[in-house]
């Protein structure tokens, strides 16, 4: 067994997070800004609690992390998922944020930057989200933290691509320049979130868990930085992606006509897209989420104690 993960002061991981620390269970990092932020309640909470129960089955610890009442959290009890899907005010917690965010005792869901950064002060190096942020369409200088923050940490994020609002070949070309390797996992091109391809190609191909950790093993032992594990939507709740492509330029049109902008645009543009798909993109969004949470698990099940 590994020595124990030296844990900074103002890091706070639940018991189950404690104790896998430990005892060198494996652990997977979820993001908390699906529940605070990206779903209607109470199906938040409830996707919360199946997030969990994914890992778990696969053999993993989760760790969702959080800002609860100013303390910055790894892993949460049931009370906390539940305060912070149902009655939390919570903010939208980028890296920047977490600083303010505790000194005045608030809540907060953490993105993926952020989450990167938390898991990686636990010494867990597993992280399953829907999909990273990235360069957004029509305006190359606006970048998500995500992408400079998956670069500087050595955390492998399973998702299912970036988000199709996003400038997929923009981010895909962030994401090169900056060194960030993107594995598919079981696909030959970049998913496109509720679509199962971009059409666009990923660095390399592995098609289980063990090929995938190869890789992952000798980009770490080189002293590098994060990862992208591509896994694309499961087929029979995936959106074809000229389907997407029309609901996001109709909502994108829309947002332009009200004025809607900065980080009140992205949210306005899933809403949209949930109205113009009658609900399918919720469905995908949903569907993929279990999956990356589930494909994240075996990832760190199979990479073993060496990754805490």
């Amino acid at each position: 067994m590994t020595a124990p993960h030296l844990l900074p002061a103002w890091l706070h991981p639940s018991d189950e997070v404690q104790a896998a620390l430990r005892s060198g269970q494996p652990i997977v990092a979820l993001e908390s800004t699906v529940l605070t932020h990206g779903l209607p309640r109470p199906t938040n909470l409830e996707l919360g609690q199946q997030l969990e129960a994914e890992v778990r089955a696969a053999g993993a610890v989760p760790g969702t992390v959080a800002i609860v009442r100013g303390r910055l959290r790894i892993g949460l009890s049931a009370e906390e998922l539940e305060y912070l899907a149902l009655e939390a005010k919570a903010v939208k917690a980028s890296r920047r944020d977490l600083g303010w965010i505790a000194v005045q005792g608030g809540d907060g869901g953490t993105t993926v930057a952020a989450t990167l950064f938390v898991a990686h002060a636990a010494g867990v190096h597993f992280f399953a989200t829907g999909g990273i942020g990235g360069v957004h369409r029509g305006n190359p200088s606006d970048i998500s933290a995500d992408l400079p923050a998956l670069a500087a940490t050595p955390v492998a994020v399973v998702c299912a691509g970036a988000k199709s609002i996003l400038d997929l070949p923009r981010t895909l070309e962030w994401l090169e320049t900056a060194g960030v390797p993107v594995l598919g996992w079981g696909t030959d091109t970049f998913p496109a979130f509720y679509s199962r391809s971009s059409g666009l190609a990923v660095q390399v191909r592995g098609d289980t868990a063990g090929q995938i950790n190869a890789v992952l093993r000798a980009h770490w032992s080189l002293g590098l930085g994060g990862a992208l594990v591509a896994v694309p939507c499961p087929a029979a709740e995936a959106l074809a992606p000229e389907v997407v492509e029309e609901a996001i330029l109709a909502a994108e049109a829309e947002a332009q006509r009200a004025g809607i902008g900065g980080n009140q645009l992205t949210p306005f543009l899933l809403e949209q897209l949930f109205e113009r798909t009658d609900g399918a993109s919720l469905r995908a969004n949903l569907a993929l989420l279990k999956e990356n949470a589930r494909r994240a698990a075996a990832l760190a099940v199979d990479f073993g104690s060496d990754a805490r």
